[in-house]
């Protein structure tokens, strides 16, 4: 995988994660999106939360689309999330949502926790 330089506010879906998403998404009512957020808590001081929601964009939400799938960012959490690329990782510890950020000094070993 390639370092993508980003601007400071700019979120990559990627591809994997936008695949896992539809097919989570698939199961649930039409105009269901994904929403993350991030809040005081876990292992290094903030975590990711992740929530399927229906419900329409804020104005300060930035909205991630790629392939049919939607994902909403509120401006609290942009301010540490961005730079930051969403991915969606399988592998022998398991499946999960990983969230690769520049803004992070630490984060704990399962990935949803992280000190800035």
């Amino acid at each position: 995988m390639t370092d993508i330089q980003l601007s400071p506010n700019e979120v990559v879906l990627t591809e994997r994660a936008a695949k896992r998403i539809n097919r989570i998404l698939s199961k649930e009512d039409p105009g269901t999106v994904l929403r993350i957020a991030v809040a005081g808590g876990g292992c290094s001081g903030f975590q990711y939360e992740y929530n399927f929601v229906k419900e329409t964009p804020t104005e300060d939400d930035l909205v991630l689309s790629r392939d049919g799938a939607t994902v909403y960012i509120d401006s609290m959490s942009l301010e540490f999330m961005g730079g930051a690329e969403i991915d969606f990782v399988d592998d022998l510890i398991g499946q999960s949502f990983q969230i690769k950020n520049p803004n992070a000094v630490a984060s704990c070993g399962c990935g949803t926790s992280f000190a800035v």
